[in-house]
């Protein structure tokens, strides 16, 4: 079932008027490619390799949308176990490895994109040999070429509002006159705090259960959409 109705207020306080959109800004992972179901489970293997005790949901609700830095940061610290030399990077082959065989875009994404009117530019978590693959892979390569941004390009990852707002001053555009799609509750935060209007995407295959809306909408979307045949719908009225 879609939905796209409206859950929030937009971001300017009531009785402001936001300025028109000119530019569209997707997450990539589980927005763009329905990669999250694979690299959670390969980031989960993993952590389980190295004694921390953690299944693919803990890791969806606590990790999904996080950098790798930000991750093993908190595995430290919350478990009390440092990853040993080489482990993020045997994560990340083992995943891309799992990506030849098993990735695909998300449904209806190639078109919608092709049609949005506006200019757009993936800004993701992931860094840049992962994206490049990813959205090569998928075929989806082209429509974003020369507009791609990672989070090794600032200091602090999502949910800091470092990489939203890197992106828009890349593409000449105000935060104000930005529209993020996100899928993760760290994605959602990192917009609004940078002053981003943003919707919630729940179509990827890692949000298969109710509390996704509900989790994106605390974070702060201003709507939530599973289907790409209603991404018009949600950008005329953002």
């Amino acid at each position: 079932m879609r939905d796209a109705s409206p859950l929030l207020p937009p971001v300017p306080a009531p009785g402001e008027t936001a300025p028109p959109l000119a530019l569209v800004i997707f997450d990539c992972d589980g927005v763009l490619v329905d990669s999250e179901p694979i690299s959670l489970a390969r980031l989960t293997a993993g952590l389980n390799r190295i004694g921390v005790p953690i299944d693919v949901e803990t890791v969806r609700a606590r990790f999904a949308g996080t950098s790798m830095v930000s991750i093993m940061g908190h595995i430290a610290q919350d478990y009390g176990i440092t990853a040993p030399e080489g482990f993020v990077e045997a994560v990340k082959a083992d995943t891309l490895r799992a990506f030849d065989t098993e990735l695909r875009a998300v449904a209806g994404v190639a078109a919608a994109v092709a049609a949005l009117g506006l200019p757009s530019c993936v800004a993701s978590s992931s860094d840049p040999v992962r994206l490049r693959h990813s959205l090569g892979l998928t075929g989806l390569l082209p429509l974003f070429e020369g507009r791609i941004f990672s989070s090794t390009l600032v200091a602090r990852g999502k949910p800091a509002p470092d990489l939203f707002l890197h992106a828009a001053a890349a593409m000449g555009v105000a935060p104000e006159a930005c529209l993020v799609i996100e899928d993760s509750v760290p994605g959602v935060t990192a917009a609004r705090a940078a002053g981003m209007r943003v919707v919630g995407f729940s179509g990827g295959g890692h949000w298969q259960h109710d509390p996704a809306a509900a989790d994106l909408t605390r974070a702060g979307a201003s709507r939530i959409f599973r289907d790409y045949r209603d991404l018009a719908a949600v950008i005329a009225a953002a």
